[in-house]
């Protein structure tokens, strides 16, 4: 669970590069692109630019390198060549990276063309829940209070949070201890100690928290058929507090918002 401190700098160069997936990611244009097309070009940067290997890739018999979900669906969407992004659309992608045999996992949820003020407050607020889960991360801090301040961002939005699905820790395997609940009462479960890596990953509804699984065995909707929205980052327990180790360039602002 505690990783030492070439682990860790190994983690930092798997997320760093995570990071830069998300930034090619940032300059397609997505509109009118199969999100079977995004995988494929998503395979190609991590494999051929980043000499690097999709962590997804393979695990639990997955045969693709990213999960794709559109408006309803909460998470594990599955790239087609038949769901295309089209406007007014939102869509999460959630991808891992390996390199020197350590993972890092991130997603994000993208706004395709002209997208209504609703559903740019769910993803706005999905976002600003994830920054209020890492904000809670130190030393001596329970993990409870990662999900408690999750929570309590999302309902005071009027948003409802997953609770199906939690952040992991995450290392040599993509799925470790210990759980990260987006939800929860404060100074309550496990007390964080420094050298912790592990995902903060909230899913937030515009309706209901109820989930349903598709036939596919992979595909996760909102029960009542309402948006969800997802941000995720893979963040370490330092000596003072956290880093957030798939921090993108455009993101750094937000580490002064503590």
């Amino acid at each position: 669970m505690i990783k030492q401190p070439h682990e860790l700098a190994l983690l930092a160069e798997s997320g760093r590069l995570l990071a830069s997936v998300f930034e090619m990611l940032d300059k397609l244009p997505l509109q009118g692109m199969s999100t079977l097309e995004v995988d494929s070009l998503v395979d190609k940067f991590i494999t051929h630019d980043l000499q690097a290997r999709p962590a997804s890739k393979g695990q639990y018999n997955y045969p693709f390198v990213l999960n794709a979900s559109i408006d309803n669906v909460i998470c594990h969407g599955v790239p087609s060549q038949s769901d295309i992004l089209r406007e007014g659309a939102i869509v999460n992608f959630d991808i891992t990276l390996e390199k020197e045999g350590y993972i890092a996992d991130s997603s994000k949820t993208y706004l395709v063309g002209d997208v209504s003020v609703e559903a740019r407050r769910l993803v706005r607020t999905t976002y600003e829940a994830m920054w209020e889960g890492i904000y809670r991360v130190r030393p001596g801090a329970f993990l409870g209070d990662i999900g408690w301040a999750i929570e309590k961002h999302a309902k005071r939005s009027g948003f409802s949070v997953v609770r199906e699905f939690c952040g992991h820790g995450i290392g040599r395997e993509m799925h470790e201890e210990p759980q990260i609940l987006h939800y929860g009462k404060r100074n309550t479960g496990l007390v964080m100690r420094e050298g912790m890596v592990f995902t903060i990953e909230p899913m937030l509804n515009q309706g209901g928290r109820s989930i349903k699984q598709q036939d596919d065995g992979w595909t996760i909707t909102t029960r009542d058929g309402s948006l969800s929205a997802q941000f995720e980052h893979t963040v370490s327990v330092t000596a003072t507090g956290f880093s957030v180790l798939t921090l993108g360039s455009n993101e750094k602002g937000m580490l002064n918002r503590r």
